[in-house]
Order: C-alpha cells, then structure tokens, then sequence
C-alpha cells in the first residue's frame, strides 16, 4: 500500500532508498516474499532470532490498532469488517492524526514538507 500511495503522489522510491526491516517469521523469510522486495527495490533486513526489541515499533503500533480498533468495536460480523476498519485506522494514523513529535501534523504532511524542502530544482539549458 506504501509503494502504491508513494507512486500516487509522484514519489516512487529511489532504487536503495526503502528498506523493510522485519523479524525472523516464516512469512518474511521466505523466497517469494524476497523476491517481491527485490522486484520493488527494496531491501530485505531481518533482526536476529530471539531479539525481543528488534521489533518493538511495529508490536506497538499492532498492539495500538488491536485496542483503537479490534477491541473496542467487538463484536465483528465479518472478516470484511474487520479489513475495512483495519483499513481506515491506517489512512486515518497516517493523514489526519497530528503528530506531537512532528510539530502537531500528520506524519503524510511532514513527509510531504520534508520531499519538498529536500528536492533540488531542475537546472535547464535553453540552446
């Protein structure tokens, strides 16, 4: 969804610019999931085995989704349900909660106000 928004929005990622960092589970380690990183040029990191703090930024964000949105709207009638709300917590984390360690904004804002300042304009010839 990452690569899809980011080429949306005129950024596709530079070829060594994203990295997917992971734990040691089955589903990452695996050739086909290799194989699509690679095919989108981004590179693979897996943490060590049994490292509890290698994966602590996406457990907290899973742990936050589970009680913003799993538990609290209980219970679910579908898997379907559960897909689209899933769905709108992520569009909403990313573009409409503001950030307190980002100066109040959405972390989609500071993204776009960090490409913005950071692009160097394009030098011309007239010939």
């Amino acid at each position: 969804m990452r690569l899809w928004q980011r080429d949306r929005d005129g950024r596709p990622p530079v070829p060594g610019e994203l990295v997917h960092h992971s734990n040691a589970g089955l589903q990452y380690t695996s050739f086909r999931f290799a194989e699509h990183l690679d095919a989108a040029q981004i590179a693979l990191s897996i943490g060590s085995v049994g490292d509890d703090y290698d994966n602590v930024l996406m457990e907290s964000i899973i742990g936050l989704s589970k009680t913003e949105v799993i538990k609290s709207q209980r219970p679910w009638k579908t898997l379907a349900h559960v897909e689209l709300a899933t769905a709108e917590w992520i569009d909403w984390y990313n573009h409409r909660r503001l950030h307190g360690e980002i100066g109040h904004i959405p972390p989609v804002e500071y993204e776009a106000n960090y490409y913005q300042a950071t692009t160097k304009p394009q030098i011309t010839a007239d010939i």
